[in-house]
């Protein structure tokens, strides 16, 4: 289709509103600029589907994510934005609310909206629990209302204290797509009742995840981090520059032993995403000027705590792939037992996952790039696009094939010591949970001692859902054929909705709901 049709296709669309008219031309008209210099090998992986660039743009002249420090400009105010230092908390959600508009990303929309309760606190002084309710509740809406995307994304805890308290009470109370919640968790200085707060409101509106705090904070240093967009984390006061993911699935389908694909055809694609990546990099740091803007003047972001993220997918399809060949190009044979196993269940597949895992780790640790944190890249287990078919996304177990969740947590928890950039298991749990709220709480701990990353779950009858870790709500899904939505993202679950089976989630019910541990 001619540039020409495709704007005039979305201009008369009559399901989208005027606003998202026009993110949707300024993507086409992006994407109809030149692509930046890369190797014809490059060109091929990514024709062939082996390389993805995820549709950033051909010129990036934008990270992709961007994590402003908050506390800085609350403190400090901002020049460009003709603000003053902020006094009070009014003053400080009205910073807040206007800084947001002027926080890029690959969205348009900021992904990262601070560590919220650490950045309040200083300003509660005086205001009661009742006043502080009404007015976050308030900020809370309108954050929903003018900032309409679900990867828009709001950090709270570990500590107890009344901001994360009443955010919580908050997003149960108004069950929002957005914006997205993450709860930090760290067993020596969280209690486990405000845990047990947090993995009720799962059970309730699938919010907020639960991110092991202790294992992300060692990954980063002292000026800290955040979980941004669905479940990604980056260095706070930077970012990513870009994410290029590798599709594991097609990486396999081209090796003809698992020798071939661990010495050979891994690392070569491999390579070739770094050569992207390295490419993409260079042109938003070299040529696009962004990294002049206000933001970096003003010290809210710092240009060398920018990393691209190294994404891959497919992990399942690359396993069940690879357990149907011989070890190596000289074996012919491979036993049944093996053929027959299947990724998430078998022992011998998820020790090759766990192989592969561990080998995408050292590629990634010891490979230089120009652009990164600490002159490195991060590794991330991508969580999939909705255009995605016939493959999982990250290092997920296929929908509609999980087990129950305990054996779901002892599959997957010891990739995640890998993925610094971020991976999430979404675990569908049964609605009888809301019954028992205590389940939840017990299989998060679980999941967290086991070493998870990041607790997620949906609970099977709750309108809202995660796709791939954004939120959308079932009914809009529904409702999007006739009649658009307020609300960005709700294309994209759809999309995903149709392509990727995610509303063939498999509805698990907690086994041994009183003591779910799982020994080390």
């Amino acid at each position: 289709m001619l540039l020409q049709d495709k704007l005039v296709q979305i201009v008369t669309n009559p399901l989208l509103s005027p606003k998202q008219k026009s993110n949707y031309l300024a993507l086409e008209v992006e994407a109809s600029l030149p692509y930046m210099p890369i190797s014809a090998e490059v060109k091929t992986a990514i024709n062939d589907g082996i390389i993805c660039d995820m549709f950033e743009g051909h010129a990036p002249f934008k990270p992709r994510y961007v994590l402003p420090d908050y506390a800085r400009y609350l403190k400090q105010g901002s020049e460009y934005l003709e603000l003053p230092a902020a006094q009070d908390l009014d003053e400080a959600l009205t910073a807040l609310t206007i800084l947001y508009h002027h926080v890029p990303s690959v969205t348009n929309i900021p992904v990262y909206l601070g560590q919220l309760d650490e950045i309040l606190m200083p300003f509660i002084h005086g205001v009661d629990a009742e006043e502080l309710y009404r007015k976050l509740k308030l900020f809370w809406i309108m954050l929903d209302r003018t900032l309409p995307d679900a990867f828009m994304h709001v950090n709270i805890g570990p500590t107890d204290n009344i901001v994360c308290r009443t955010v919580l009470r908050i997003d149960a109370e108004l069950k929002q797509v957005a914006p997205n919640l993450t709860f930090m968790y760290d067993p020596a200085v969280t209690p486990d009742e405000l845990l047990l707060l947090a993995t009720t409101n799962i059970c309730q509106c699938a919010k907020p995840h639960i991110a092991n705090y202790p294992l992300h904070a060692k990954a980063f240093d002292e000026r800290g981090f955040g979980i941004v967009s669905c479940y990604n984390a980056l260095p706070l006061a930077g970012g990513a520059n870009t994410l290029v993911r590798l599709n594991l699935k097609e990486v396999a389908l081209k090796a003809t032993s698992i020798n071939d694909f661990f010495d050979t055809v891994l690392p070569y694609y491999s390579s070739l995403t770094f050569k992207l990546i390295e490419a993409r990099s260079a042109f938003l740091h070299q040529e696009s000027h962004f990294f002049d803007s206000f933001l970096v003047k003003e010290q809210l972001i710092d240009e060398s705590r920018f990393a691209p993220m190294f994404g891959i997918y497919g992990m399942a399809e690359a396993v069940n792939i690879l357990q149907a060949l011989s070890p190596s190009d000289t074996n012919t044979t491979s036993t049944p037992s093996k053929r027959e196993q299947r990724y998430g269940h078998g022992t011998d597949a998820n020790q090759l996952g766990y192989r592969i895992s561990s080998m995408l780790d050292a590629i990634v640790k010891s490979t230089p790039v120009t652009h990164g944190y600490h002159n490195r890249a991060l590794l991330h287990s991508q969580g999939g696009i909705s255009i995605d078919k016939d493959i999982t996304p990250g290092v997920r177990i296929p929908y509609g094939t999980e087990p129950n969740p305990i054996a779901h947590i002892q599959a997957l928890a010891q990739h995640h010591q890998y993925y610094t950039a971020g991976i999430s298991d979404i675990l569908t749990i049964d609605e009888t949970v809301k019954a028992n709220p205590q389940a939840m709480f017990q299989l998060c701990k679980a999941a967290l001692n086991l070493g998870f990353r990041e607790f997620t779950a949906n609970v099977s009858g709750s309108d809202l859902m995660r796709v791939t870790g954004y939120m959308v709500k079932r009914s809009d899904i529904e409702a999007f054929k006739q009649c658009g939505s307020r609300t960005n993202t709700t294309g994209l679950a759809t999309e995903a909705a149709i392509n990727t089976g995610i509303l063939q989630r498999q509805a698990r019910v907690i086994a041994h709901e009183q003591s779910p541990y799982v020994t080390q």
